[in-house]
């Protein structure tokens, strides 16, 4: 539409255009493809496909009954009956939906604006079943407290905040072997889809089994045997929530993604929705009972502000009587949030194709860290587990987002959700279920670029795959795959030395080239620049230059590293310079021997001597120092 094109180019040209690198905006690494009324959509698609979070979070941290005191006494120890303490965690519910929202908002927000990425934050799912039922416990039965549990988290958001800030965080990232970068994406897919497969967040396709982990289920919930909880034989695929799942949800939006309709994400979210909240058709999610009666009363207020009264700012400090049980409350927090935040967000990179192929780092890493720090200590004075990058927005970056607009957009709305949260906490599982599973394919294109042909890379990729889906896991599917990595490649390092490099396997020249030496060093480029004295030294150089001239024969020497920010870099492109003669020669990242080729190589291809200017940055190599 010509409004729309005329919108566009006028946003692009702006200030807002030049700060999100929107293309046509003549900014240094525009984001080629992308334009204003795309990131809107782009962000509304993430906010519908992370909307349950504003009532799945709530339910499950509820569960621990919060700063509610139980006095059931002998007959009822852990208050599964007592009116007063189950008021008092209905309340706590409805604190908890505020909370998710605002942080959400917050985080989500900052995200967008300050490290432009199109990356949608909210209290983790995984950390927040972590938090509920193991640290905290139902009802408070756990190790940890509630408000100590609470403290344990503010201190990990500062913890992760010094880690982003000094660049620790992004190192142990790039350090990561290239195989297992790409293997993370086709988990993270994977993961996703058996989240929309499952009841509790999808439609309901599967379900945990005893004597098998998984087995069909589809049946309608009041149907499942009262013991195991399994569909009977008869009932299996029968609900009506699943066909509308599957036909509104997913055959429908892919017909409309095929045929190239904008916004037809949220077309099938939404039709799905208004199909489910009438009361009296069998797919409703508002039925007859307890459950159902008490999601509608809250639904029909429609505008509502709920003001958190028992979650704010409870941290317990006097954490002495709890010293372990705290200890290790903060160190899994802060091992666990690394892992599972790090792997999102570098596949999300990945996705929307704004991956430095020198770095193999994303452009705003540390900011984007530096606001996920920040962002959960801030949930914690709120009363929420530990704030998280999700992988739903890869639903926003399929529909065309690029920059940090679509997670402003995210934000904003979160924000609105504030005062509408009877309407966005009632979006059905199964109206998002089927979007997870369109992304999870989405994602999975990634698998070809993983280094088959050597099985060294190829194992510990593969257990980066399907541990994270089985464990229902992202750390733990990192935490296989590296380990596998490093006991593998060990070994055959010591065999090799052992043997005097007599016993190398027959196909270790297809190894993917790994070092621990990290183009740019251990300290961020900001800490480089404040030494060298740039007054602006937040800000990255961003003038390219020749790399490089040989005054003797005349022939210059560029970088050619590929900008590929326009759409999914997959793949981190070798480095290569061009000489007078025109032929390419591979870099060698680590400074070492080529195998072909005995001299020391600098990042430029030429003879070791002082490195390419650049390389020692943690900027790509083209970038022109100003001080």
């Amino acid at each position: 539409m010509a409004w729309a094109q005329s919108l566009n180019d006028k946003v692009a040209r702006s200030a807002v255009g030049k700060w999100f690198k929107l293309e046509g905006s003549g900014a240094i690494k525009e984001r080629k493809g992308s334009n204003f009324t795309t990131e809107i959509r782009a962000g509304l698609v993430t906010f519908f496909a992370m909307a349950y979070i504003l009532a799945v979070n709530s339910s499950i941290v509820a569960d621990t009954g919060g700063t509610c005191v139980c006095n059931g006494g002998a007959d009822d120890p852990i208050c599964t009956t007592n009116e007063e303490y189950l008021l008092c965690s209905a309340e706590i519910k409805r604190d908890l939906v505020t909370a998710t929202a605002a942080i959400s908002a917050l985080s989500t927000f900052f995200m967008g604006l300050l490290a432009n990425l199109p990356v949608g934050l909210a209290p983790g799912m995984g950390l927040n079943a972590y938090f509920a039922y193991t640290v905290v416990g139902f009802h408070g039965t756990g190790p940890v407290p509630y408000q100590v549990a609470l403290t344990a988290i503010f201190v990990e958001g500062w913890v992760f905040f010094a880690l982003a800030l000094f660049g620790l965080r992004q190192w142990l990232a790039r350090a990561i072997p290239h195989s297992i970068k790409m293997a993370t994406g086709v988990g993270i897919g994977l993961f996703l889809t058996i989240i929309g497969l499952t009841y509790s967040e999808g439609i309901g396709l599967i379900q945990g089994a005893t004597s098998t982990p998984l087995v069909l289920a589809g049946c309608p919930p009041e149907t499942q045997d009262p013991t195991t909880g399994l569909c009977p034989d008869g009932q299996k695929m029968r609900n009506p929530q699943l066909w509308i799942g599957i036909f509104c949800g997913g055959v429908l939006t892919v017909m409309l993604m095929m045929y190239r309709v904008k916004g037809a994400i949220i077309a099938g979210i939404a039709l799905v929705s208004i199909i489910s909240w009438p009361r009296t058709t069998s797919a409703t999610y508002f039925p007859y009972s307890t459950i159902g009666d008490d999601r509608f009363d809250f639904f029909r207020k429609v505008v509502d502000f709920h003001q958190i009264g028992r979650t704010l700012n409870v941290q317990e400090w006097n954490v002495s009587e709890y010293g372990g049980q705290f200890g290790l409350a903060l160190i899994t927090f802060l091992y666990v949030d690394i892992l599972d935040c790090t792997g999102t967000l570098y596949s999300m990179a990945r996705f929307a194709g704004v991956m430095d192929p020198v770095t193999e780092d994303f452009e705003g890493s540390s900011v984007a860290y530096m606001v996920d720090a920040i962002s959960i200590s801030i949930g914690a004075l709120l009363g929420c587990p530990p704030v998280t990058a999700y992988v739903e927005s890869g639903a926003g970056i399929g529909e065309g987002g690029k920059t940090g607009i679509a997670s402003v957009v995210t934000g904003i709305c979160f924000f609105i959700s504030i005062f509408f949260a009877p309407i966005f906490a009632s979006i059905p599982p199964w109206a998002t279920g089927c979007v997870l599973i369109l992304v999870g394919s989405m994602m999975m294109k990634a698998v070809v670029d993983v280094n088959w042909k050597y099985i060294g890379d190829a194992v510990p990729a593969f257990v980066t795959i399907v541990l994270m889906p089985f464990t229902y896991s992202i750390a733990d599917g990192l935490i296989g795959g590296i380990c596998m990595y490093i006991i593998i490649n060990s070994l055959v390092w010591l065999i090799e030395k052992a043997s005097g490099g007599r016993l190398v396997p027959t196909d270790k020249d297809l190894k993917d080239h790994w070092t621990w030496r990290i183009p740019g060093g251990l300290l961020p480029g900001w800490t480089k620049r404040l030494a060298r004295g740039k007054k602006d030294f937040w800000r990255e150089n961003e003038t390219a230059v020749p790399v490089g001239r040989d005054d003797e024969s005349g022939s210059a020497s560029y970088d050619m590293t590929e900008k590929r920010v326009g759409g999914p870099s997959t793949e981190a492109a070798p480095v290569n310079s061009v000489s007078g003669t025109g032929t390419p020669t591979r870099g060698i990242l680590d400074n070492e021997a080529s195998p072909s080729n005995p001299k020391r190589l600098s990042i430029t291809g030429t003879p070791s001597g002082a490195p390419s200017q650049g390389v020692f940055d943690n900027e790509a190599v083209t970038s022109k120092r100003e001080v």
